[in-house]
């Protein structure tokens, strides 16, 4: 089943990167880290699908989307750097994706963190405290950080920023490779969630397993936005 979302609002929130919120259809139940299958309602767009995982909550009266513009790639996400409120989106029925199994850390790359949003946001909603859980975020460049400042004011998460296209920065500097992340993840004490491009995240679980990681505790997003 297709369900049309009219866009209420669009803003940026880095240079390349726009929240969209729209309204929110009856009987669209979207679980934090599930994802939907969503095309612009305009002619030539209508067949051109692509996977997006709402960032809003259950409890939220609206249904929000953190989407990275690609210009270059001359499709979806170009075009939906382009939407005015009013415009539409169709969507299809949510479908599983990563989901909250526990504390532990969460490992991104740029767009690669939007589906632990929702979870983040879920799991600070339910327990009152994030502690326990430890985002480490890689971007290119500081102002490519989404959501820095609600993630750096989450009650009990620790964050760990770092970027690889800045020499010097008001945040780390390293690349996430087995020495970063056996510096920071106690194997065996949580859950390593990973998103991001389809390299990083076989780099990062090869080199979590190398450092002690469990196999099932590592947790791969198996799309990427």
């Amino acid at each position: 089943m297709s369900h049309a979302l009219t866009l209420q609002s669009i803003e940026p929130v880095t240079p390349d990167v726009f929240k969209l919120r729209f309204d929110k259809p009856a009987g669209l139940g979207v679980q934090p880290g599930q994802a939907v299958d969503l095309a612009i309602d305009k002619d030539e767009w209508r067949e051109e699908k692509r996977p997006f995982t709402p960032t809003s909550l259950p409890s939220d009266g609206f249904l929000e989307f953190t989407i990275k513009s690609y210009p270059e790639h001359d499709g979806v996400t170009e075009q939906i750097a382009k939407l005015q409120p009013g415009d539409r989106v169709l969507v299809d029925e949510p479908w599983g994706a990563i989901e909250d199994e526990g504390k532990g850390w969460f490992i991104a790359g740029g767009a690669g963190v939007t589906p632990m949003i929702a979870i983040l946001r879920k799991r600070l909603e339910d327990k009152g405290t994030l502690e326990g859980c430890e985002l480490i975020f890689s971007n290119s460049k500081e102002e490519d950080i989404i959501y820095r400042d609600e993630f750096e004011r989450m009650e009990g998460l620790k964050t760990y920023f770092t970027v690889t296209d800045q020499k010097t920065a008001d945040v780390h500097t390293r690349k996430i490779d087995e020495a970063l992340l056996e510096d920071r993840v106690k194997p065996g004490k949580g859950k390593c969630y990973i998103c991001g491009p389809d390299g990083m995240v076989e780099d990062i679980a090869d080199a979590l397993k190398e450092i002690g990681v469990p196999e099932d505790d590592i947790i791969i997003e198996e799309f990427f936005d």
